[in-house]
Order: C-alpha cells, then sequence, then structure tokens
C-alpha cells in the first residue's frame, strides 16, 4: 500500500494529497503518517510548499470528516433507538435509553471530544460519526476539526521536512503510536463490552423472579 501511496503523490502532488486523506478519513487503515511525512519530505526538492501540503491535507481532512458527519446524521438517535426494538436489539438487551445516554453524554463533552480525538490514529477519523449522531452544531464541529487536524497535519508535515530522506523514520515512530493506540482503543472497547455484558446479562440473570 505504501508504494501506491508515493506514486500517488508523486504523480499528483497536492490533488494526490488532498484525496489520499480524504480516503484515509473515511478508511482508516490507510497510514495518513505516511502521506504527510511523505508529502514534508517532498518539500525539500520538488516545487511542492510546505504549507501548500498542509492546506491539501487538512482540506482532505474536513472533507473525510463532513462525508462521516453526515453519515452520522443520517444514521441519528431517533433512528438507532428504534433499531434497538428489533429481535437483534433484544437479544443484545439494548434500551432506547442507551442512545439517548450516548447522545446527552455527547452534548456535554462533544467539543473536547472531536478536538483531542483529532490527534489520536483511527478515532480521529471515527469521532466524525456520534458527533453527527448526536446532532452537534455544524459550526462547532467544522472549526474544532479544521483546528484539531490542522495542528495534526502541522507536525507530520514539518517533521517529515525537518528528517528529509529519513522521513520513513518518522512515520515508523507515528505507526508505532498508533498500533499503541489501537491496542489502547481495543482495550477499552472490549472492557465497556464486559461491563455492559455483566450488567444486562449477568446482574440480570441473578435478579430474583416475582413468584
Amino acid at each position: 500500500m505504501q508504494e501506491i501511496i508515493l506514486d500517488i503523490i508523486n504523480q499528483f502532488g497536492y490533488l494526490g494529497i488532498f484525496l489520499l486523506i480524504t480516503i484515509e478519513n473515511i478508511f482508516p487503515p490507510i497510514p495518513s503518517e505516511v502521506i504527510l511525512t511523505f508529502g514534508g519530505f517532498l518539500t525539500t526538492y520538488t516545487n511542492m510548499n510546505v504549507w501548500g501540503v498542509i492546506i491539501a491535507a487538512t482540506i482532505g481532512s474536513v472533507v473525510g470528516a463532513i462525508i462521516l458527519f453526515v453519515i452520522g446524521r443520517i444514521l441519528n438517535a431517533e433512528r438507532l433507538s428504534r433499531l434497538f426494538d428489533n429481535k437483534l436489539g433484544k437479544l443484545l438487551r439494548l434500551k432506547k435509553e442507551d442512545a439517548r445516554k450516548a447522545e446527552r453524554w455527547f452534548l456535554k463533552h462533544g467539543n473536547k471530544a472531536v478536538f483531542f480525538c483529532r490527534f489520536v490514529p483511527i478515532v480521529r477519523s471515527l469521532i466524525s460519526i456520534p458527533a453527527g449522531v448526536a446532532k452537534m452544531q455544524f459550526c462547532s464541529f467544522l472549526i474544532l476539526t479544521i483546528i484539531g487536524t490542522f495542528i495534526w497535519n502541522v507536525v507530520l508535515v514539518f517533521l517529515g521536512r525537518i528528517a528529509g530522506n529519513a522521513w520513513e523514520t518518522i512515520a515508523n515512530y507515528v505507526d508505532f503510536y498508533t498500533m499503541v493506540a489501537f491496542i489502547a482503543f481495543v482495550l477499552i472497547a472490549t472492557l465497556a463490552g464486559a461491563i455492559f455484558i455483566k450488567k444486562r446479562f449477568i446482574n440480570t440473570a441473578k435478579q430474583p423472579t416475582d413468584k
């Protein structure tokens, strides 16, 4: 995949970076660290400009985030709560209130979540969906997304430029950070799932039934 990414950037320049980062936001497995650090490296010997790379990457990030935000808006809490009423929802012991609780939490902490999650690989893309589901104000979402992604892009592009021919070393360090973040995400999701199962299945089964 890395060779394909490098070929696209070499061939299409800013447009290639924009398209790759847009896709990366929708499909997180595409490594943004490779796109951004290599883009920074290209500015050392081509006509590409550092700020041009950063702006192209930021626009791509924002476009991808908006697409996921719209998907979240289409899903919305009302539709999710109705899904919880079907057979699968009942089998999984999901309740309408679960969707409402998640929505209320996001409305309370959404601004911080959208901003700080922009610095966490994988989650930085996915956070746009719950923002849409919770009907977060689009203006706030857009501003926080632009600021967060701009900072992320500035750091990686400049690191790629400073590293020069050793840009892959920076990409590898960020890749390690991505792996650690992914493991942490899986552990948190597993813990949350275990708590949910204990609360909805085990504890419920232990409750005495009325005679």
